[in-house]
């Protein structure tokens, strides 16, 4: 893999790597579902550095960048629309526990 990946590259992907590792860490050990809501937010971070480190070492690719603006974009709603239900779960129930989440399916 070394000798694919030049230097720059390699310190991209390790960043994005350690943001996915500790967003997937966030996400299992937590039980409140603010702080796994973080956890998926940190994942598709890392996902949108790689995408972004690999098009720059591709020659700058304006689709890719176009692409991240989109997923931005989308994150944004994703956050107000997760909040909104965090928020609303809360008042209903007087936690955000992941636990007592599971009980809304009745």
């Amino acid at each position: 893999m070394h000798a694919l990946l030049s230097g720059a590259l390699q310190g991209y992907v390790a960043v994005a790597l350690m943001l996915f590792v500790i967003g997937l860490a966030t996400v299992l050990l937590r039980r409140t579902l603010l702080m796994q809501f973080m956890g998926v937010e940190l994942m598709l971070n890392a996902a949108n550095v790689a995408l972004l480190a690999f098009a720059r070492w591709r020659g700058g690719d304006a689709e890719a960048t176009v692409f991240y603006l989109m997923i931005i974009a989308v994150a944004a709603c994703e956050a107000a629309v997760g909040l909104a239900l965090v928020i609303a779960l809360h008042r209903l129930r007087g936690t955000t526990d992941a636990d007592r989440a599971a009980t809304l399916k009745q």
